[in-house]
């Protein structure tokens, strides 16, 4: 009885390794902080700080779980936000984009969400009709996002946006950061989509086996645009509530980004092997390597170990990951 209960727990440990992971991280850091990491304050900073790193972690997640992979996301997200920012300048700043220029505010949203989505479609035709590889065909559309970004803005920074666009991803609906309940519309929509429609299975099942998945039917080139776009829409709703958080853009917005989204779906579970990912197991992953910046910093550890153990985490998550496919 007693060697069946430690199987037990090993399995469950085995199949739920991102969850488990964040559960011990939250009780190792309230130990360390002697509980200054379980406070509300605490966890707004984290949410906030975290969020716009779920959304990416999102799109890329399910281009992983169809077995692909999208380097252009952080350098894409910076566009968007470049892109959305220069249309929320305030009409009297001397050095805006466009002198001036006085939008409704739903203009620089929807001109960032509308990037982001030609991108997905841009990174899906390649992949899908084009029959490049992920990798090579995300590494191109990710230099092409940094040129436009360098190109629009002039290499300089996009700042005094207006109030009414900051408030947007700076603003609280009571104790809740309005980053949190966006992240959480996203989740809901994406755990709807992959768990109880048709278009989610035709994703599981085209990250699981593309060839099985073309037999049944299923047109894998047009479902692979579509879960490209998905990302890219969620990459262009990442940059204008970056930009709008920031309350500014520039070439370093979004810079590195596509590391931590892809780590942190990752460290969820989502297996680059195709065919296997959680939306709650992305977006636990995204929490796992935020708490460990968070407690890291907390503590005082220099910023360059931070990076010595996300590797080692990142290691960590795709050798189990490979030890559970085989």
């Amino acid at each position: 009885m007693k060697q069946l209960t430690r199987k037990s727990i090993g399995e469950f440990a085995s199949k739920n390794t991102g969850y488990v992971t964040f559960a011990a991280m939250v009780v190792i850091l309230g130990v360390l902080t002697g509980g200054g990491s379980l406070r509300l304050l605490s966890w707004q900073n984290l949410a906030i700080a975290e969020a716009v790193r779920a959304l990416a972690a999102l799109g890329v997640g399910i281009i992983i779980i169809t077995k692909g992979i999208d380097l252009s996301l952080g350098q894409v997200v910076g566009l968007c936000a470049c892109v959305s920012a220069s249309l929320a300048q305030t009409p009297d700043y001397v050095s805006s984009l466009y002198p001036g220029l006085n939008l409704p505010v739903i203009a620089p949203i929807l001109a960032g969400v509308g990037v982001g989505a030609l991108f997905g479609l841009l990174n899906g035709f390649l992949v899908a009709y084009g029959k490049l590889p992920p990798f090579i065909a995300t590494l191109g559309t990710m230099t092409i996002a940094a040129g436009l970004q360098l190109i629009y803005t002039h290499a300089s920074t996009v700042g005094s946006l207006k109030n009414e666009y900051k408030v947007i991803a700076q603003g609280f609906l009571g104790p809740i950061p309005n980053m949190v309940i966006y992240v959480a519309i996203a989740v809901l929509f994406l755990w709807v989509l992959m768990n109880h429609t048709k278009i989610g299975k035709r994703i599981y099942a085209i990250g699981g086996n593309p060839t099985a998945a073309r037999v049944s039917g299923i047109s894998v080139k047009f479902e692979t645009m579509k879960v490209y776009l998905m990302a890219g829409v969620l990459y262009g709703i990442a940059g204008v509530l970056l930009s709008s958080r920031l309350g500014l853009a520039n070439a370093l917005t979004g810079d590195n980004m596509e590391l931590d989204a892809i780590a942190a779906a990752t460290v969820g579970g989502v297996s680059h092997s195709g065919g296997v990912g959680k939306v709650g197991g992305i977006v636990v992953g995204v929490l796992t390597l935020g708490l460990i910046n968070f407690g890291m910093t907390y503590l005082g550890v220099d910023s360059y170990y931070q990076l010595l153990v996300k590797g080692f985490i990142i290691i960590a998550a795709v050798y189990l990951d490979m030890r559970r496919a085989a």
